[in-house]
């Protein structure tokens, strides 16, 4: 996440949507993108939802109606949102916001079916943490 690709398109325009809650980015190679706050939530790049290593993910739940409150620029190559749970410790670069809009169709796919296993839907609550839940003590 140190900087970017050489052939990766930067953004154009960002524009939150705190109504419908999706941040559209338009992207220098003519692509914009309507990437749900819920989405970029779940698939933070964080430690507390990636975990630190393959099969450390935490499934994250009750994220239906999560808002941005708002979203501070990091250097040239991404941003850092601030979710109305609280959560702001993803790094979102250019790269991965684009990765995000370019597959989010298979990106709700697969956590739909992460739900389904786990028999959760979208709208159950994760336990606070300190009370049963896995949150990351490092981050």
């Amino acid at each position: 996440m140190a900087g970017l690709q050489a052939n990766t398109p930067t953004p154009q325009a960002l524009t939150v949507h705190g109504a419908s809650r999706v941040l559209e980015v338009s992207y220098t190679d003519g692509k914009t993108f309507r990437i749900p706050f819920e989405l970029m939530r779940v698939y933070s790049p964080s430690a507390e939802v990636q975990g630190h290593g393959p099969g450390q993910e935490v499934l994250q739940t009750g994220k239906r109606d999560v808002g941005i409150n708002t979203i501070e620029p990091v250097g040239n190559y991404a941003i850092k949102p601030f979710f109305s749970d609280g959560h702001e410790s993803g790094l979102y670069t250019w790269e991965y916001l684009y990765q995000l809009g370019s597959q989010q169709d298979e990106l709700w796919k697969q956590y739909l079916q992460r739900l389904e296993d786990a028999g959760l839907n979208r709208d159950t609550l994760m336990p606070e943490k300190g009370a049963g839940g896995h949150g990351c003590s490092v981050h």
